[in-house]
């Protein structure tokens, strides 16, 4: 469901000088949630959420594609944004973030977070090097439970 979504949606987002960074479909307490997390270069206003909000319920309306009652929710991503797909993490080079994994890192006994900067990205492969140790560390995206920007 979030692919169609995320295709129908897409271009409405970005014909509000927005692109859709990511969407969510969630359940919190008895509410479900539609989020749409968009950014631009100059950064996310309200104004600019009103606006995505706005034209994207018209296209939810009419498509009727999400079954029951939800709440849409229009948002940035945030400065400690989730690092989520291949696109992500290729723009993302050369940033500090935070890598956590399904599984211990084998070179490594027990260790499933890396702190530091992403040195490479390439053939679905993240290279870290890390801040504590000074280490370069590889993983296939496949091994990525979660992935964020880090600011401080």
């Amino acid at each position: 469901m979030l692919d169609n979504l995320e295709k129908l949606l897409a271009p409405i987002v970005l014909s509000c000088d927005c692109e859709l960074y990511d969407i969510e479909y969630v359940k919190e307490g008895g509410d479900r949630i539609l989020r749409l997390f968009i950014d631009n270069m100059l950064g996310i206003t309200i104004d600019d959420c009103e606006k995505v909000s706005r034209a994207v319920e018209v296209i939810l309306d009419e498509q009727d594609l999400i079954q029951g009652e939800y709440r849409l929710q229009v948002s940035s991503p945030g400065i400690e944004r989730k690092i989520k797909t291949a696109q992500h993490f290729a723009r993302y080079v050369g940033e500090k973030m935070e890598v956590r994994l399904y599984a211990p890192h084998e070179p490594v006994m027990g260790r499933k977070k890396f702190t530091g900067v992403l040195t490479k990205f390439e053939n679905d492969e993240v290279t870290i090097k890390t801040d504590e140790d000074d280490q370069a560390f590889a993983f296939t995206l496949g091994q990525i439970s979660a992935c964020k920007l880090v600011v401080f």
